[in-house]
């Protein structure tokens, strides 16, 4: 038996040790009582509440939840969730109450006040309070250096500053904690943001440093649309239209979806230098790859027109407006070359086979990530503040509505 004893005490002491750690969890000692930590959250109230919360009824959850804190004024947890409902309910005075008063707790630790604190971060930038939130969001950072989320709020009121340098460098330190997995997204976002850079320091006619920025953006990501249309527009400024035709070319091979962002560009500049036929080329080059392209038949279609040949410009036209019956400009295109050519009765009977089922509308485009719309494309969106979110939003194509199935 005695034998066993050292193994036995030792099973004991680790019973014993588990036993006072579970208590340990869940009593806190204050003022000489020793308090239930998870009274609250045992609480029915709280788990309707949390019910609540998950089916988007934030008064009910609201309801509930303030009933579980009042069980427990020292449910931390509980307090916080109910900050957070405030704020996201609009009501960002009753959000700051609590989560000031939480912070006002004696016993704190060190990642509790931070999660608190980033608590009433959010809320000052909910309320408007740009400077109280750049300083909640900061002090955040000085107690817990990885915080994504407060890098993330930090860096998103940078941009609303328009403060792209410091910006920039906190998406790198965001970057650098991230896994291998979202590298791609961080270099994008890196590369929009150089660009702004490089925007800032070719309205201050620096062409050397925006040049610089907008090389660098496209270093990170390839696909930065926006850096070889601004470059491009350096290389014009400092006399070199040459390099940028390459430049704007290049977006013609890397984003083809985004080839008509630099028509407008390539068409005055093929004009300028007595080489429409270059414009021409580029226009039929991707009509031939994608049959789908409405948009270089437009492009075109309006260049022929301005050099004088309407009927062609309306076939291309007819041709665009099968793949997108319902952009107004394609329409608005179609009769600048119909009043050309002096409107001819079987044209304007044609136009209106093809258009009997159409719906007019301004290119819209929306955001993936919030469903804010746009009438034109944006790099960011002014809703969730995310970059390169946007997609044009296409209507099906009109149909015949006695060939549709029932």
């Amino acid at each position: 038996m005695s034998a066993y004893a050292p193994l036995l005490a030792a099973l004991v002491a680790l019973l014993a040790g588990l036993t006072i750690g579970k208590a340990w969890e869940r009593y806190k000692l204050r003022d000489g009582k020793w308090i239930d930590r998870r009274r609250a959250r045992e609480s029915p109230h709280y788990i309707l509440g949390l019910n609540f919360l998950v089916a988007n009824q934030i008064d009910l959850a609201i309801e509930e939840l303030s009933r579980a804190a009042s069980l427990d004024a020292d449910a931390l947890e509980v307090h916080m969730i109910l900050g957070n409902l405030y704020r996201e309910k609009g009501q960002v005075g009753k959000a700051i109450t609590v989560h000031q008063g939480l912070l006002q707790r004696a016993g704190l630790s060190r990642l509790e006040h931070a999660y608190v604190l980033l608590c009433l971060g959010l809320d000052y930038k909910r309320g408007g309070f740009v400077e109280r939130a750049h300083e909640a969001f900061t002090e955040v950072l000085r107690l817990d250096a990885k915080n994504e989320y407060a890098l993330v709020n930090l860096q998103k009121l940078q941009e609303e500053q328009h403060q792209w340098l410091e910006a920039y460098d906190t998406r790198q330190r965001l970057a650098a904690l991230a896994d291998g997995n979202t590298r791609p997204r961080n270099q994008a976002i890196l590369a929009f943001l150089e660009n702004e850079i490089g925007l800032e320091a070719l309205r201050r006619t620096d062409y050397a440093e925006a040049a610089r920025r907008f090389a660098a953006a496209i270093d990170l990501d390839p696909r930065a649309v926006p850096a070889y249309l601004n470059l491009g527009d350096v290389r014009v400024a400092e006399g070199n239209e040459r390099d940028a035709a390459a430049i704007w070319e290049k977006v013609v091979e890397i984003a083809p979806d985004r080839a008509y962002l630099a028509f407008d560009r390539l068409e005055a500049l093929a004009v300028r230098t007595a080489n429409p036929e270059r414009f021409t080329r580029l226009c039929r080059r991707l009509i031939e790859e994608n049959s789908q392209d409405w948009r270089a038949r437009l492009a075109l279609s309006r260049h022929l027109t301005a050099r004088g040949r309407p009927a062609e410009a309306l076939d291309l036209l007819f041709a665009a407006l099968v793949q997108n019956p319902h952009a107004l400009s394609i329409h608005q295109a179609i009769w600048r070359s119909l009043g050309a050519l002096h409107h001819p009765q079987t044209l304007v009977n044609r136009y209106s086979e093809l258009t009997e089922h159409a719906v007019f509308y301004l290119d819209p485009h929306v955001c993936v990530r919030c469903r804010y719309r746009s009438t034109e494309l944006l790099w960011q969106c002014p809703h969730c503040h995310d970059w390169n979110t946007f997609v044009e939003e296409r209507i099906a194509p009109a149909q015949d509505t006695n060939e549709v199935e029932v």
